[in-house]
């Protein structure tokens, strides 16, 4: 077969435009216009997308057309119909084209879940603060709070430049002075003006302060109790409070007037900031008013971080 023989038909004419086996070439196929062969091939048996169409580039003259070279009648209407079928397959493909990239583009990302927790949601409510808590002494700035156990009320005097807690009512000082004391008195403190990091060296150097403010000297510098006369060590041991460990010394004081009293001085690191140590100075007298001095454990044993005001960690911990 020549290639300017059409393929062969039932009807022995020339096939409609379209892909045939090339008479040249069995291995590939031949784009057949409708009236010649054209010059576009492909391997055989090649997909053939519905429709399809090599572009024309350039009519082939036909063997008998009018005029020197020109075109025929036969030959334009062959290229039109070739025209709209390469138009009818470009827009076929376009069509086909959007479909495929429907199915074949990525889905977009889920939103991310908003970070502002809805209306309605279990969303966890803050733990129980100490600050507004009548049964507690808070001491922020170290971010502790003290128990307050019956007999006992916060503070409200002005001359106290510390959380204070005292025993409920007064008496006035034994000796000379005209002040009023208490019967109890404990108080929370920062650590400063030291370099000591020990809390058992500390303990052991501030339970003296502690003796002087209580029992010779009180706030304002006034002479209270007689005076001290002597001393004797009673307790020095280490401790846990709150989660931390620590150590406590406690003295019996003898005075110039009156039965005289128990100080003790506790120290232990802050769980806070840059974890100074913490100094709680206790004062009960030793008279038949004060408060017993199992009271000085437990208020030990209550002192709690300000995140945890029902049960401090390592609270019930023995060193």
């Amino acid at each position: 077969m020549s290639m300017t023989t059409p393929p062969p038909t039932p009807g022995g004419l020339g096939g409609p435009p379209g892909w045939y086996p090339d008479p040249g070439t069995p291995t590939h196929e031949r784009w057949w216009d409708g009236r010649a062969w054209t010059g576009h091939t492909r391997t055989a048996g090649a997909p053939q997308p519905p429709a399809a169409a090599p572009a024309v580039t350039a009519p082939v003259p036909l063997a008998g057309a009018a005029g020197h070279g020109g075109i025929g009648k036969g030959a334009i209407v062959a290229l039109v119909t070739a025209g709209a079928v390469l138009v009818a397959a470009i827009a076929t493909g376009v069509v086909l084209l959007g479909e495929d990239d429907e199915r074949t583009a990525p889905q977009s990302a889920p939103a991310a879940p908003s970070a502002q927790p809805s209306a309605t949601g279990n969303v966890p409510e803050p733990g129980p603060s100490a600050a507004g808590d009548p049964d507690v002494l808070v001491d922020q700035l170290n971010g502790i709070s003290l128990p307050l156990l019956d007999g006992w009320q916060k503070s409200s005097s002005g001359v106290d430049p510390v959380p204070t807690m005292v025993t409920a009512g007064s008496y006035k000082c034994p000796g000379d002075s005209a002040e009023f004391c208490r019967h109890g008195t404990v108080s929370s403190r920062t650590a400063t003006v030291t370099n000591v990091k020990s809390p058992e060296k500390l303990a052991g150097q501030d339970v003296g302060i502690a003796a002087d403010w209580a029992y010779d000297n009180d706030r304002v510098g006034n002479r209270i109790h007689g005076g001290i006369k002597g001393h004797e060590l009673v307790k020095s041991a280490p401790v846990t409070v709150a989660g931390r460990t620590g150590h406590v010394v406690r003295w019996r004081v003898t005075t110039g007037a009156g039965p005289g009293g128990y100080v003790q001085s506790l120290v232990f690191p802050s769980a806070v900031g840059s974890e100074s140590l913490i100094i709680v100075r206790f004062a009960f007298d030793a008279g038949p008013y004060a408060p017993p001095l199992a009271d000085m454990d437990r208020i030990i044993k209550g002192i709690r971080p300000l995140t945890d005001v029902s049960g401090g960690v390592g609270s019930t911990v023995e060193p």
